[in-house]
């Protein structure tokens, strides 16, 4: 007996959300994007990560948005209607959908008839998950990566010392946002098939962001003064000593060194000899002395390639890697050879980036997914499923309900 296919039905936009069920398409699993159906006089509908990033010839189908949305369906149902709530109700009796997720304002559920409370009445056993910036405590609160990097002080741990503030080079929290998501729906199922209960899910951006502070809010606690705080650190490691980046002859390279005989076996390197001294044989003896053992260790690289000073510290297993830009990432073999590609309406199959991890569902498509759904382009299936006829589906339309 063949396992059901678990369906999702998600009322998503911009990433945080839509890279949470693009893992569910990894999984194998049947994930319906929910979107606003165009106004009456035009103009730019549905996800607004639709029309961000290079124009592909698409009007709605612009780079941003592609990734995080491969392999998906797409429709759209006017929620601001009575009609089109009882609508969505209609659509999740009928396909069985086992799980809704959304990334609305917390105060907007109610009025678009999307909370966990209505929806159950669908589906008793739905699963029910919303992402948002600070949970249902804080239902006004929008919550957009950057400013909320701001917010939980990762922008003020990151960058140099006498900088400004930076967010991270990607937009983390929204990841991780999705990722918390995946991985509670995915426990909420297993708990699901031991109990026939569904569940209602809360996830917070603010409170996973707090979540990955464990190695910075712990220090409230132990430090004698706030100048003992973690700050802005630049490349260095606030606690390692001395990793860092350093200049060599074609570009730069990080080398981490995170314990004392790692020390000991980088300064009886031939040629590196002059580092070693009695002092410095504790992490805390060169904490002591780390300015002098950074301008030190970056005259001896800057005599060597990239590659030649990372196969030396590799020969005694350090940790070492060059500072390599995005293309150079994507032409690693552990990254090319994982690509999940997009077959483009075109007919192009284009890579795009790597699952996580390796799955049955994407090992038996080569990792090749199709396109992501431009605005609505499964109403007609999707309806149908649920049991409209054509002309109904025709009348849905002209009602402005899809």
């Amino acid at each position: 007996m063949t396992a059901k296919q678990i369906t999702v039905l998600s009322l998503e936009q911009a990433l945080a959300l839509p890279f949470a069920t693009e893992r569910m398409v990894h999984q194998g699993w049947r994930v319906i994007r929910l979107e606003t159906p165009a106004e009456e006089g035009g103009g730019n509908a549905g996800d607004p990560n639709r029309y961000i990033g290079a124009d592909l010839g698409y009007h709605d189908l612009h780079s941003y948005y592609i990734a995080p949305n491969l392999g998906k369906e797409a429709i759209t149902i006017n929620l601001k209607k009575p009609e089109g709530r009882e609508l969505l109700c209609k659509v999740i009796k009928e396909l069985k959908v086992d799980v809704f997720l959304c990334n609305t304002l917390p105060k907007r559920y109610k009025q678009l008839g999307i909370d966990y409370e209505t929806l159950k009445t669908a589906n008793p056993s739905i699963i029910w998950c919303s992402i948002s910036a600070m949970g249902p405590a804080h239902p006004d609160r929008a919550g957009y990566d950057p400013a909320l990097q701001a917010l939980m002080g990762y922008t003020y741990l990151t960058g140099e010392p006498e900088g400004k503030p930076v967010p991270c080079g990607i937009p983390i929290i929204d990841l991780k946002a999705g990722d918390e998501a995946f991985t509670q729906v995915v426990l909420a199922l297993l708990e699901r098939n031991n109990t026939g209960i569904g569940k209602e899910i809360h996830i917070s951006m603010a409170q996973c962001a707090a979540s990955w502070l464990i190695t910075a809010l712990p220090q409230l606690q132990f430090v004698k003064s706030d100048n003992e705080l973690f700050k802005r650190s630049g490349n260095e490691h606030r606690s390692f000593i001395p990793c860092n980046v350093y200049p060599t002859i074609d570009g730069m390279v990080y080398l981490a060194i995170g314990n004392d005989s790692q020390w000991a076996k980088f300064a009886g390197l031939p040629g590196f000899e002059s580092l070693a001294r009695p002092a410095r044989k504790t992490n805390q003896g060169r904490m002591d002395d780390k300015e002098n053992i950074y301008r030190e260790i970056g005259a001896l690289t800057i005599n060597y390639t990239t590659k030649a000073f990372s196969d030396l510290c590799l020969s005694i297993n350090l940790s070492v890697s060059p500072v390599n830009s995005i293309r150079e990432v994507a032409a690693m073999d552990i990254v090319s050879d994982e690509m999940v590609k997009a077959k483009m309406p075109d007919g192009r199959v284009v890579p795009l980036f790597p699952s996580s991890h390796e799955t049955a569902y994407l090992k038996a498509n080569n990792n090749v997914l199709e396109c992501a759904p431009h605005l609505g382009a499964h109403n007609k299936t999707v309806f149908a499923e649920a049991g409209y006829t054509t002309e109904e589906i025709i009348n849905l339309e002209k009602d402005n309900l899809i």
